[in-house]
């Protein structure tokens, strides 16, 4: 035994967690080491017995253990729980008389006494070893056991708290907080009451419970709200529908949730009023939090119970004094607002007397209500989606009280109830939960609040609270949430009063963590202390002696930020982040640590001044607290009962005997809390843990310093946090509080001044989150892996960087000087609470440099970071990853220490400059942001070629140059300011140049070193200004490592002011030395905006501008490319008139080739001109389409008018082709109708003939002489009637006009479109330039627009880019043309037509554009058909003299390439004579039909063979007929019909169904079986595009005829004329093509002269016979 127990003062043994225990605080005590194999890391204690966990999780037990079977022989010694071994403990707990432990896992086990069901096992009344208890969740399914992170045990109950933060309950009694009436509860039950909360920790006491809640912020929204009740498994809400709106009502009244009082022995109902007080509503500050289940009631349940039941005089005095009517709590009238909180200062309603009525009625409703029902209960989802409760508007108070009494009788309170969250949402004094239904709060939650405040008010000192509130309204006002169109039905006088600020709002209290997504690493201050169970001597802290069957916020604690609660047998404490204690409950040996009355309410211990309590626990009648004194080493302080010698017997005597002694040893109790003197002894104690009579310290050695240096880091933040705390309460809050503030202080000081504030409260924050975690780290880990100052520094780091530059803004506006009034007046002429806050050494300072002083002292906690964390690092191996961290850490904060103290500097510096600056300047340049770098006012520095007697002043400030003169001053913003030095050739003179975007000047320096200095330091400034260091980022390096010279070439806005076309405009982007080049936006004060690229300061490149057009209120928008600050190039131009202009610009006018569309939708626009233009007017060629009047116009124009030649066509078939003059139709034309009546002669205005002419008629009669009249309605005529056939038998007597002679010749139609292909490639005249120039021009074309195509890539396919990369080459050549060559020229040619990115492409794109705009629609005219295909041949022409001028190795058309000789004729030697004696081998054509078409064509196709099936129709249609009426011959008929010789005639056919092979015999029946691979390849012509290759096709098909006819034949054959026709004739016609007639005209007109009298020439010949003769074939 005597080995066991060794006086703490030996140092033998390991170096943690080292255990002392002791008994009460005589000076005689001395405690005892408990030896132990291993570091202890936790220890509980009950009221005879205690448990240890030790490292490595193994568990002992030592003192009196009943439990056990067999009795252990030295009760103080720790035995081992060998039940546990091979479990991983990692949390122990004792209760009085049982233990319990929690596994790594999750997992638990019990083990003691079991009598009241507190082990959670049924059956058995102790359980004598560690026992697994399953805590299942009984809610999910399948049901899920909950892992367990921690425990808490009382005398006849147990609390855990899941990993889900939920607290389970088992036991008995009615701590549990569970809706249960029958004990004990064996398995392990939710306490509902505080499902959907984040509890932070649980204690218990004898018979009642505490939980530690984080308050509900933004991060619960994700809990999903509860619909359902979870008693009675009912609806919360419900929903009416009526016609005009919806109802949604929370007023479920759940049956369960009663409970038996003490007192009646008997089942009460709970009376409504309770229901509605009692209920935990929601906390000071707006963290949302909501009530699940009713509460209980009170014993004060009837209206006429006594009315100061708990209240006190002075909350009634307040509350007259506030106007509101003095009411007593248990009336259900009490819960108005307006209570002594509010500080409003009317009474909130139209007339008392109404209200008093209204109220007396209202109570005996309540009355008769309480008769019959048991109460309604307004159940509050527990979870995520409500409003809080809000402390503000009138009308909620109006709202709730009403709608609580009357319940469910006054339907009409509903819609109000709704209405009431609806104006929760939107006023001041409502924060709702972001994501809730509207209008669920329950008419609970309000009344109660008002209760609480009330008392609150009555305990805290009055100021604080009226702070509290203002804060509280200040972050509803940051939180709120806007819900659209709920308010139709309230009506606006209502909104106005509700709505009414009612003080100043001052934010103090920043939400959540420092920075958002820190809020889960750092520990939470906003908290709320939770306490139910029995309340004999107010444990609970509610204020009364009630026992609660639910959870109940302690309202007073809210705020305190509590970081820990403890419970002792009859008495809680609760430990807050300043490191203060709250205590409350049974006092009877000053265990509460104050001798203030009464205990029912949480009150601070007396802890002397400057001693920072951080670890508290609680025993039977003793408290513990464990404190930072006034060195590093932790001091121990005891309150409570003095155990004396023998008194551990005590408890085998009756019961009555110990009753005397209790109160005997009431006088032994402490009257404040005591130091233990021998607390010095034990070294770096980490924990204190009480329990019984007991007291246990865990310490620890200080190895290396290492403990020691932890220590003091954590002391030295939590005297920081007090400290912060104390400056925030004291001087922060009562100077923003000031009626005077506003008036002394400048709106913009003001401003700074609240923004000062809220970064000091973050600061404050964060100081006060890492103190807890830093006091959490002491408590368990003591390690470096968890300081949240190495993981997080950079949260550190900006949250003071900010600070401090906040502090700086503020100084430079000369805050602190203004502040001096405010402040004398406030905190008088003694200035000590000031001087001492803020560490002032200097004698009699003034009030300002003392608010300084007070405001920077923040920053100085820097170097004490570097300090400590710099001395934690010297506990490490140079070399090992901790020290690394914490060296880096340490020259991090050391590093902003020294920036910070240079900001100070610059700011100081700056302020005395505006102090002594001129007045009038001050205002308009004092920015709180800038800050003085350097200024010329000694001369150093002079303007070149002032004036003798001007004022020339240069100050650079960090964001700006300013040179002021006499009476005016000029701003050049550092971000557009270059500067270079000039040389000092031989003139002698110190200059710079400083060039702005709209001056430049310079500026002579007295000598060379001013001239250095004031370079170097305009180039810092300007290079920080662009790095954005100038305001607001940490540039450590001050000057030594940075490159001397700002880029010339940078990003900036800036607005112009000179003026000019630019005066008042703002541009942002790119500059290159003082001038915008690069992309950028460019905006005018009247809305004009250009955003694109420039160059040398204008518009250059590609770019989009907008321009507002006032009197339509409409934009004109152009995209397109620009030219020395004009539209110039391709572009698009939109007017607001609905006009777009698509085409060339020129100096900003259309100029050059480009398409109007007119009419308010592009798609059906009722005009479009495609064609030339010429300064902005329609000049040259164009086609102008009439849509509204069906008619089209192509032909020449000028300024805007049609003059010159041209040709109309109209929708009626109208054609008219002849002069036109003044836009009219002038001179002479000819005028065709639909049935070919013409007119030939003099024309005055649109259709309108004047003057002589012919006129035929269709069938060749024609009258000759003069004509006057518009065309259709009558003409007047004068002249002879001929009639020419009529006796001639011949009948071809018409006799056709010559179209076209008066028409534009096709050479001369789009000339624009080809210029502007020749300029792109360099040549201002078509044909004449530099090959390798135009090269170039493609390669600078395709490269830039594959770039602007690479900013959006969806622009273009895959196999589009492929196309644009293999066009970068360009196809060399040296020497002769080959055939080789050719095709790689052909191939290129097709590519570089497949994209209109290349000058070629985009010339093809162009054509086909104006070909398809010329022929379609009104222009699909059979007359036009010549001109069209004339338009098509002067296209190839034109593209082959540019393919030329690209290629000249190109032999000109009709030029030839030689085939290329075989190898062996080469190899024959020169001398040899048979050579030349070979024919020459035919060689290619070059012809511009060949190479081109095949491009051109397809695209053009279907316009142009439109026209030619419009010409040729009725010559199709007789062919078309005959070919019908011929195929429905069988094959064998037809065959001897067209006279094809019987020889030809297919015997058999091939046969694909049969076996392979076999033939089927021709029958006579057989139809279209003949030659039937011959008509297959005949159809294939109407699917080819060019002459060529339908030639082809042609020969194919010979071909095929030829193959068949051998094989018939069985040999070789040659055809005459006069077999072959017959057989093609048979084929022609079985292939049925439609539109053959088109087919060879088209053929006939682009087909490649060099072919006409070949080969393909006769073949062609053969079909066109066939056409002809197939449409004069008679069937005999």
């Amino acid at each position: 035994m005597e080995t066991q127990r060794k006086s703490s003062g030996d140092d033998s043994g390991g170096e943690r967690g080292l255990l002392h225990t002791w008994k009460g605080y005589s000076y005689s005590v001395t405690p005892e080491r408990l030896l132990l194999p291993r570091p202890v890391l936790q220890v509980a204690l009950g009221t005879r017995h205690g448990v240890l966990l030790v490292e490595g999780g193994q568990v002992y037990s030592f003192g009196e253990l009943p439990w056990k079977q067999s009795q252990v022989p030295e009760p103080e010694k720790p035995t081992l729980e060998s039940a546990l071994s091979g479990q991983r403990v990692v949390a122990v707990a004792a209760g009085s008389f049982h233990s319990g432990a929690v596994t790594e896992d999750g997992g638990l086990h019990m083990w003691g006494d079991n009598g009241s069901g507190q082990c959670g096992l049924s059956g058995l009344s102790t359980v004598p070893n560690p026992t697994p208890v399953a805590v299942v969740d009984s809610d999910t399914s399948p049901p899920q056991t909950v892992p367990v992170l921690e425990l808490a045990c009382g005398e006849h109950h147990t609390l855990a708290l899941s990993a889900q933060r939920e607290v389970w309950a088992w036991g008995s009694g009615c701590q549990l907080g569970l809706n249960v009436t029958v004990f004990p509860v064996w398995k392990p039950q939710k306490v509902e009451h505080l499902a959907g909360r984040y509890v932070l920790q649980v204690a218990c006491g004898a018979s009642h419970s505490l939980a530690l809640v984080r308050c509900l912020g933004p991060q619960d929204t994700h809990r999903p709200p509860v619909d359902k009740c979870r008693q009675c498994n009912q609806l919360l809400y419900t929903m009416t529908d009526k016609e005009d709106h919806v109802i949604i009502s929370d007023g479920h009244y759940c049956p369960l949730g009663v409970e038996l009082t003490e007192d009646e022995g008997m089942l009460e109902v709970p009376a409504l009023t309770q229901g509605l007080k009692t209920s935990p509503s929601e906390p000071v500050l707006p963290s949302y939090s909501s009530t699940s289940v009713s509460p209980v009631p009170d014993k004060g349940a009837e209206p006429s119970s006594d009315p100061t039941h708990h209240q006190d005089l002075d909350k009634e005095e307040s509350a007259l004094a506030n106007g509101a009517l003095p009411v007593s709590d248990s009336d259900p009238s009490t819960q108005l607002k307006g209570g002594a909180a509010l500080g409003v200062k009317n009474s909130p309603y139209p007339d008392e007397q109404a209200v008093k009525d209204y109220l007396k009625k209202l109570s005996e409703v309540e009355q008769a209500a309480k008769t019959t029902t048991s109460g309604l209960h307004t159940v509050l989802p527990s979870a995520g989606g409500l409003a809080s409760s809000t402390h503000g508007s009138t009308l909620n108070s109006l709202v709730a009280s009403c709608a609580s009494a009357v319940g469910e009788r006054v339907a009409s309170t509903y819609e109000a109830l709704s209405l009431k969250k609806m104006m929760n949402f939107y006023l001041p004094s409502g924060a709702a939960r972001p994501g809730s239904p509207a209008g669920l709060t329950g008419v609970v939650a309000d009344n109660n609040a008002e209760r609480v405040r009330q008392e609150d008010s009555m305990q805290a000192k009055k100021s604080s609270s009226t702070g509290d509130i203002r804060e509280e309204e200040a972050e509803g006002l940051r939180r709120r949430l806007s819900l659209p169109g709920l308010l139709s039905q309230v009506s606006p006088r209502l909104l106005r009063k509700a709505g009414r600020p009612r003080m100043r709002a001052v934010a103090l209290t920043p939400l959540g963590g420092a920075v958002p997504e820190t809020q889960e690493v750092f520990p939470t201050l906003q908290t709320e202390v939770w306490s139910w169970g029995d309340c004999e001597h107010g444990q609970l802290g509610h204020g009364d002696s009630l026992a609660r069957l639910q959870p109940q916020c302690i309202k007073s604690l809210n705020k305190k930020e509590v970081v820990r609660v403890a419970a002792g047998a009859h008495h809680s404490l609760a430990l807050t982040a300043q490191s203060q204690v709250f205590s409350w409950g049974s006092n009877s040996c000053g265990q509460l640590g104050h001798m203030d009355s009464p205990s029912t309410v949480p009150r601070l211990a007396k802890m002397s001044e400057g001693i920072r309590v951080w670890d508290v626990s609680a025993g039977e009648r003793h408290t513990l607290l464990l404190a930072d004194g006034d060195c590093i080493q932790p001091i121990i302080y005891y309150s409570g009962q003095q155990v004396k010698e023998g008194a551990e017997e005590s408890h085998a005597k009756d019961l009555g005997q110990q009753e005397e002694e209790e109160k005997e040893e009431q006088q032994s109790g402490t009257q404040q809390p005591v130091l233990l003197p021998f607390c010095m002894n034990l070294r770096y104690v980490s924990n204190v843990f009480a329990g019984g009579q007991r007291c246990v310290a865990l310490s620890d050695r200080n190895v290396m310093g290492f403990i020691a240096s932890l220590h003091e880091l954590a002391s030295a933040e939590r005297k920081f946090y007090c400290k912060l705390c104390n400056i925030k309460t004291q001087i922060l809050r009562p100077l923003l509080e000031l009626d005077s503030l506003s008036s002394a202080l400048s709106q913009v000081a003001l401003g700074l001044l609240q923004t000062l504030a809220g970064r000091f409260s973050l600061l404050c924050h964060l100081t006060g989150q890492h103190a807890a975690s830093l006091t959490a780290n002491l408590r368990r880990g003591r390690d470096v892996k968890s300081l949240l100052i190495l993981d997080y520094a950079d949260i550190f780091l900006d949250s003071y960087h900010e600070y401090c530059s906040t502090v700086g803004n503020f100084q430079v506006m000369g805050g602190f000087q203004t502040l001096t009034k405010p402040s004398l007046d406030f905190f008088g002429k003694s200035p000590e609470l000031l001087q001492k806050l803020s560490e002032c050494s200097e004698e009699n300072p003034t009030m300002a440099d003392l608010l300084v002083a007070l405001f920077y002292l923040p920053t100085r906690h820097l170097h004490e970071y570097g300090r400590l964390l710099l001395k934690l690092a010297t506990c490490f191996e140079v070399c090992s990853s901790d020290y690394q961290k914490l060296q880096d850490s340490c020259s991090k904060f050391e590093a902003l220490a020294l920036l910070l103290k240079r900001k100070r500097k610059d700011a100081d510096y700056t302020f005395h400059f505006w102090k002594n600056f001129p007045g009038k300047m001050t205002d308009s340049l004092r920015k709180p942001h800038r800050r003085l770098i350097c200024e010329s006012s000694n001369k150093a520095l002079t303007l070149q070629n002032a004036g003798r007697f001007s004022v020339n002043w240069f100050i650079l400030f960090n964001d700006a140059l300013v040179h002021a003169q006499f009476s005016t001053h000029h701003v050049f913003p550092l971000a557009t300011l270059w500067v270079e030095p000039i040389p000092e050739e031989n003139n002698g003179l110190y200059g710079l140049k400083v060039i702005t975007p709209e001056e430049t000047f310079t500026l002579l320096a007295s000598s060379p070193m001013e001239k250095a200095k004031w370079l170097r330091s305009i180039n810092q400034a300007v290079d920080q200004a662009l790095s954005g260091a100038g305001q607001d980022t940490a540039s450590v390096s001050s000057g030594s490592g940075q490159k001397l010279e700002p880029p010339i070439s940078r990003t900036a806005s800036y607005t112009f002011y000179k003026d000019g076309r630019l005066k008042e405009a703002t541009y942002e982007g790119r500059w290159l030395a003082g001038k915008p080049n690069g992309r950028g936006v460019l905006k005018w004060p009247d809305g004009r905006i250009y955003t694109g690229t420039f160059k040398n300061g204008l518009e250059d490149g590609f770019g989009e501008f907008v321009a507002p057009i006032k009197t339509l209120n409409k934009n004109d928008h152009y995209q397109g490319h620009w030219k020395d600050g004009k539209m110039h190039g391709l572009g698009t131009y939109r007017y607001a008139s609905g006009e777009v202009y698509d085409g060339s610009f020129q100096d900003s006018m259309r100029h050059g080739h480009g398409i109007l569309r007119s009419g308010k939708l592009n798609t059906s626009s009722p005009s479009v001109f495609i064609g030339q233009w010429l300064q902005d007017k329609k000049t040259g060629y164009g086609v102008f389409d009439d849509i509204t009047k069906g008619e089209k116009y192509m032909g020449m124009w000028q300024d805007h008018l049609r003059q010159g030649t041209g040709v109309v066509v109209t929708q009626f078939g109208l054609y008219y082709e002849g002069a036109f003059k003044d836009n009219k139709m002038m001179g002479t034309g000819i005028l065709l109708s639909e049935d070919d009546t013409t007119y030939e002669g003099e024309f005055s205005d649109d259709w309108t003939l004047n003057g002589k002419g012919v006129l035929t008629m269709a069938n060749g009669d024609y009258l000759e002489g003069s004509f006057s009249g518009e065309w259709g309605s009558g003409l007047k005529v004068a002249g002879s009637y001929f009639k020419p056939h009529l006796f001639d038998t011949d009948k071809d007597k018409t006799r056709p006009v010559k179209l076209g002679r008066m028409c534009v010749c096709a050479e001369d139609k789009w000339r624009a479109v080809f210029e502007e292909c020749w300029s792109q490639l360099g040549c201002e005249v078509p044909g004449q330039g530099d090959n390798w120039k135009a090269w170039e021009n493609i390669a600078v074309a395709l490269t830039t627009s594959r770039r602007h195509i690479q900013d959006s890539p969806e622009m273009l396919s895959r196999s589009h880019s492929r196309t644009l990369e293999s066009l970068e080459v360009i196809p060399q050549h040296v020497g002769l043309i080959t055939m080789e060559r050719y095709h790689t020229i052909r191939l290129y040619l097709l590519k570089a037509c497949d994209t209109p990115l290349h000058p070629l492409g985009r010339l093809v794109e162009t054509l086909v554009a104006v070909y398809r705009m010329t022929y379609v629609g009104v222009g699909a005219n059979r007359r036009l058909l010549p001109q069209a295909v004339n338009e098509i041949k002067s296209y190839l022409n034109r593209i082959f003299q540019i393919v030329r001028f690209l290629f000249p190795d190109l032999p000109e058309e009709g030029g030839l390439i030689p085939e290329p000789t075989t190898s062996l004729q080469d190899k024959k030697e020169p001398g040899s004579t048979d050579a030349p004696l070979e024919s020459p081998k035919p060689g290619r054509v070059v012809s511009s039909s060949a190479l081109l078409l095949p491009v051109l064509l397809p695209r053009l196709y279907p316009p142009l063979f439109t026209l030619y099936a419009l010409d040729k129709e009725r010559e199709d249609d007789v062919y078309w007929e005959c070919v019908l009426r011929l195929n429905k011959q069988p094959d064998l008929a037809l065959l001897a019909f067209l006279g094809v010789q019987q020889k030809f005639w297919p015997v058999s056919i091939s046969n694909s169904m049969p076996a392979l092979g076999e033939k089927q015999p021709v029958l006579s029946s057989t139809k279209d079986a003949c030659f039937a691979s011959a008509v297959e390849t005949l159809q294939q012509i109407s699917t080819t595009f060019t002459p060529s290759d339908k030639l082809q096709v042609i020969q194919l098909t010979f071909e095929e005829i030829t193959q068949e006819v051998q094989s018939l034949l069985k040999q070789d054959f040659l055809w005459s004329m006069d077999d072959l026709f017959p057989v093609f004739l048979y084929v022609v016609l079985r292939a049925r093509i439609r539109n053959l007639g088109s087919e060879v005209s088209l053929i006939e007109d682009l087909m490649d002269p060099c072919v006409q009298h070949g080969e393909h020439g006769i073949m062609f010949t053969t079909l066109k016979a066939c056409y002809y003769q197939i449409q004069h074939e008679k069937i005999t």
